[in-house]
């Protein structure tokens, strides 16, 4: 038997103007203050905040149950990216549809 859905928040690497996020490993960074280091001595990011790139835009999809374990990192990443501008989208599927690239005709 499955959970319920897990609800997710797509902090979009595109500013509010439609400008590109710089720098370019944003959501790397973001990552990685959540990341920990297992006995293997490697580091693995949190289950709950993780870097994705959707048509080339980078992204931070942000699992909804974060905001009930540790609402003070939620509440970060939201501040980060209301600060910075960031768009934010509900959903994994809602991003990929709104950021699907359309190509122009082939030229011979």
């Amino acid at each position: 038997m499955s959970g319920p859905p897990i609800v997710e928040l797509i902090i979009v690497g595109l500013k509010t103007d439609g400008e590109v996020f710089r720098p370019s490993d944003w959501a790397e960074r973001l990552c990685s203050c959540m990341s920990l280091f297992g006995d293997n001595q490697r580091k693995s990011y949190s289950a709950y905040a993780k870097p994705v790139s959707a048509s080339g835009v980078n992204c931070l999809v942000v699992d909804r149950r974060l905001e009930h374990m540790s609402p003070e990192a939620f509440q970060f990443l939201m501040t980060f990216s209301r600060d910075n501008e960031l768009q934010i989208r509900q959903g994994r599927q809602q991003i990929r549809q709104s950021l699907q690239v359309r190509k122009g005709p082939k030229v011979a």
